[in-house]
């Protein structure tokens, strides 16, 4: 191990010393550019911010998972493009945490003197793939590699019951931390909602000043909350402005260097942002056999090992970028943070509103928090999330010079686990008595309800999911009474003509 009284070898400090991102907006849909095309134009958009020639000694590339365009081996297509042959050359699985992961691991192959130029990107152009699929327009891209598996995501990690009451997307799966989050919290319906509609406006406030953000309009709160043909309920309690855009073309990039190649390849010393360190842990995928849904072990480690990297106080980032893809996340994120319901919780904008190229959000997010840094911020924090509340990745970065060198281990998961109650058997069998341990209801695109889900304990303490039919109003106004909560609530649970668990309020 390094002593820490020892300076560090300049060779072995990692420093980010460029930027790039790039927004499309084609005015014709052929004219649109490919994921792989953003790529190569936010790289070369941060080799032109760097004030360095870096691009052809790239040898360590980290490509974030496409999902709007399907390429074969895209991490050598990239280098193709490019010129280069990195010796680490990685395109990875999907998650919304995998750009705060792929800088930190980066920054510890500097570390540990593996590579000397690191370059992490990722773009999506499903703006341009779903108009064109629409208008049957056949787009001139690297064709798309029908034979390359796609991605497994939601559905392929959720129980049968899951997938058909349609709790298997995040759009109806993050409620249930909404919903159980703010009855722990002593709030009523009508006042988490208003906290979300707060939070999720100063989202919008920051993305209505970032020029490369999609939507740049502020929203007030009562907007993002109130249900409009044009921001219409989709699952409770979320309308569409409180959700993320993934339909959006975009590209972002960010490269990393050694303190020593950065000064010896001329770099202006403002351009320069350290890596401090990070933090990250993990739930299991199937959301069902987690012990509850009112906070997050993982989440809740991984803050608290960045803060202790920070002097133990979630106030001394002045910078912060909270992930934003429901607003569950960042409410449960800045109370373990220690932080007030007026927290700045980003520099980007928010994957509503600044938009959602699907995984890699936080590259752009990083690329914004490099400039804050550059403009006069002391210490920033990156938060990424990935599935369903399930994987957390934070990196600390400053202008300033970390004391230590980069620590290599950085999995808090042992520390997660420790907090892990018991996981309550599941159960799609069950009658008698059920009590409310969180719910959702789904609504169609017209706007009427399809069905509530409702997860309920039974009396023996099994968990199950169970219907509301769209038909028993009683029982769904008791769930969507905005001035008390129903988690915690009991009644009847029986089975329904198709095998399916219903329950009704008593």
């Amino acid at each position: 191990m390094t002593n820490p009284t020892s300076p560090i070898s300049e060779d072995r400090i990692p420093v980010i010393v460029g930027v790039g991102e790039i927004t499309d907006r084609p005015k014709e849909i052929a004219d649109g550019l490919e994921p792989l095309a953003l790529l190569e134009a936010a790289l070369k958009r941060a080799e032109a911010d760097s004030g360095g020639k870096l691009l052809g000694e790239i040898d360590s590339l980290d490509i974030v998972n496409f999902l709007s365009w399907r390429y074969r081996d895209p991490e050598k297509l990239l280098a193709g493009r490019l010129g280069i042959t990195p010796k680490h050359a990685y395109y990875g699985p999907v998650g919304g945490e995998s750009p705060i992961r792929y800088l930190h691991e980066a920054a510890q192959r500097i570390a540990r003197g593996e590579c000397s130029v690191a370059a992490v990107c990722g773009a999506e152009a499903q703006s341009t793939a779903t108009k064109a699929e629409r208008a049957g327009v056949t787009l001139p891209w690297t064709p798309f590699a029908h034979d390359v598996e796609e991605p497994k995501r939601g559905a392929a990690f959720q129980k049968p019951m899951a997938v058909k009451l349609g709790v298997f997307r995040p759009i109806t799966v993050y409620p249930f931390y909404e919903a159980a989050t703010s009855a722990h919290w002593g709030q009523t319906p009508r006042e988490a909602m208003a906290e979300s509609g707060a939070l999720w406006s100063t989202y919008s406030s920051v993305a209505s000043q970032n020029p490369n953000a999609w939507l740049k309009r502020r929203f007030t709160s009562d907007e993002i909350t109130t249900p409009t043909p044009d921001n219409r309920l989709i699952a409770w309690p979320y309308n569409k402005l409180m959700v993320a855009n993934p339909t959006v073309n975009m590209g972002g990039a960010i490269l990393m260097t050694s303190l020593a190649k950065a000064r010896a390849a001329g770099i202006a010393e403002d351009r320069l942002v350290h890596v401090w360190g990070g933090a990250s842990a993990e739930e299991p995928r199937d959301y069902l056999i987690r012990d509850q849904f009112f906070e997050s072990h993982p989440q809740n480690a991984v803050l608290k090992a960045v803060m202790e990297l920070a002097g133990g106080d979630g106030k001394a980032f002045d910078a912060i970028e909270l992930y934003s893809c429901f607003p569950c996340v960042p409410k449960m994120a800045r109370r373990t943070l220690g932080l007030g319901a007026d927290v700045q919780p980003t520099v980007t904008g928010g994957l509503t509103f600044f938009g959602a190229p699907l995984n890699t959000y936080m590259t752009h997010a990083a690329c914004a928090m490099v400039r804050k840094l550059r403009n006069g911020a002391k210490l920033g924090l990156l938060y990424g999330q990935g599935g369903f509340v399930t994987k957390h990745h934070a990196l600390v970065l400053s202008r300033q010079v970390p004391q230590h060198a980069l620590a290599q281990d950085t999995s808090v998961q042992v520390e997660a686990d420790r907090h892990r109650g018991a996981v309550p058997e599941f159960v799609t069998e069950a009658d008698g008595k059920g009590a409310v341990e969180s719910f959702t209801v789904i609504y169609g695109r017209g706007g009427d309800v399809e069905h509530g889900v409702v997860m309920l304990r039974t009396s023996d303490n099994a968990r199950a999911l169970a219907r509301v039919p769209a038909h028993d109003g009683a029982t769904l106004a008791h769930l969507l009474n905005m001035d008390r909560t129903p988690v915690g609530s009991t009644g009847d649970i029986v089975a329904a003509d198709d095998g399916v668990l219903e329950w009704r309020r008593l």
